[in-house]
């Protein structure tokens, strides 16, 4: 029965996700919005109140292990994409001081804003036991969060891929994303450590280790090995096995500093060579498997992570505060980097606009810190909503800043890259 019941649970979510991705491709929005709803759909919020019983049957709690397992490959997988995929566009490379103007204020500014509104929040949402300087570090890092691969499907989708818009925001993204993973590593170490500093330097050190051993060791040596095994950046089946290896290797090694899987497999893809052969390679036989089979389950434990405490009059309140900080704080900062760069406000507040998306990105750093225990179902709840309503404002924010209202084509899926 309990494999039975694995792939009817299995069916259930891919159909509610794929429907529902379908759904909301016809009002503009990323096919990722879809899948996320999908998960808050199947959770308590809506299956769970409108059958209880049933809910409780197909997601048993004895069952959720083996769904946890496939969540977990899917999330290594979809983040050595990801770490594969980051990269400074060609296009740019004569204007990082805008966006490194950009990316930091993005960053900065939704940190600082969300340092002010943690004392409000924390006596009444941290879980008991927890520090204010985690819970505050946390909440700082899930503000700072935008989903580059995200980004790039809307710009793509858009036709503003190189555009001097598209071009700046994709490179402020890629450095907001590796500042606001490095201030997320840093505080689950800190959560980790529980007062005793020993493991958090011993977390710190390992993963230094980890990036002289990626960078200044496999990085050379899977350049020459790739140009000798995949003459045409194509891996093949055993290619793609040592990569695979490589990517698994270095996730089960942060887990065993006590950080995420995630933070591995994001390093391990970072380090290697910036081939667009090899990347488009790796997303036709990895990113489809991840994206549409296994992402969703993850999606699926996260809208059962969620819960219905979370709608009353004083969590509502927090809700509004925490939106109102994200979308300014990434909005604003964005917009204020690109106008110090140089463009007119219109343009700058299309980027602010596109560094306003989230998308799978803030959910799995939302997971990390349900996880980790820094945050409580309640919250977890709250800055979900937050992630889905800032990313569904991002397109029509774009359009409306880039002047690009009518005759663009419509958000299609044709593959799933669209995090």
């Amino acid at each position: 029965m309990g494999h039975a019941l694995l792939l009817v649970q299995l069916v259930v979510i891919l159909l509610t996700a794929r429907g529902l991705a379908w759904l909301l491709r016809w009002i503009g929005q990323p096919p990722v919005i879809g899948e996320m709803i999908a998960g808050l759909a199947l959770g308590p919020l809506v299956f769970g109140a409108l059958a209880p019983a049933w809910q409780g049957w197909l997601f048993a709690p004895a069952s959720l292990p083996a769904l946890d397992g496939l969540s977990q490959i899917g999330l290594v997988l979809f983040m050595f994409i990801v770490g594969a995929e980051l990269r400074l566009p060609g296009g740019v490379r004569q204007t990082l001081r805008a966006a490194g103007a950009v990316g930091g204020l993005a960053v900065a500014l939704p940190i600082g804003l969300a340092l002010l509104i943690t004392p409000m929040l924390h006596a009444r949402y941290a879980p008991a036991g927890i520090a204010y300087w985690p819970f505050a570090l946390f909440m700082a890092a899930s503000m700072a969060i935008t989903a580059m691969p995200v980004l790039a499907r809307i710009l793509k989708d858009r036709h503003l891929t190189h555009t001097p818009v598209g071009q700046l925001a994709l490179t402020a993204a890629a450095m907001a994303d590796v500042l606001a993973w490095i201030l997320l590593a840093l505080t689950v170490a800190l959560i980790s450590a529980h007062g005793d500093w020993t493991p958090f330097w011993r977390s710190v050190l390992g993963v230094g280790a980890m990036l002289v051993l990626c960078f200044g060791v496999l990085r050379p040596l899977l350049r020459r090995w790739l140009a000798r095994h995949a003459t045409d950046g194509r891996p093949a089946g055993g290619v793609l096995a040592v990569l695979l290896i490589g990517a698994l290797g270095c996730a089960a090694m942060t887990e065993w500093l006590h950080l995420h899987a995630v933070f591995g497999a994001f390093v391990f893809g970072l380090c290697l060579p910036r081939d667009d052969a090899l990347l488009a390679g790796l997303i036709e036989r990895l990113e489809h498997v991840a994206v549409i089979a296994l992402m969703p389950v993850f999606f699926a434990l996260t809208g059962l992570s969620t819960s219905v405490d979370a709608f009353h009059g004083e969590a509502l309140g927090a809700f509004a505060l925490i939106l109102a900080v994200a979308v300014v704080g990434k909005v604003f900062g964005g917009a204020l980097g690109a106008r110090l760069g140089g463009h007119g406000w219109r343009e700058s507040f299309a980027v602010g606009s596109l560094m306003n998306a989230r998308g799978m990105v803030e959910l799995i750093v939302l997971k990390i810190g349900l996880d980790a225990g820094v945050i409580g179902r309640e919250m977890f709840t709250l800055l979900l909503l937050m992630a889905i309503v800032t990313t569904m404002m991002t397109t029509p924010m774009l359009l409306y800043f880039s002047h690009r209202r009518r005759g663009t084509t419509p958000a299609n899926s044709r593959h799933p890259n669209l995090h």
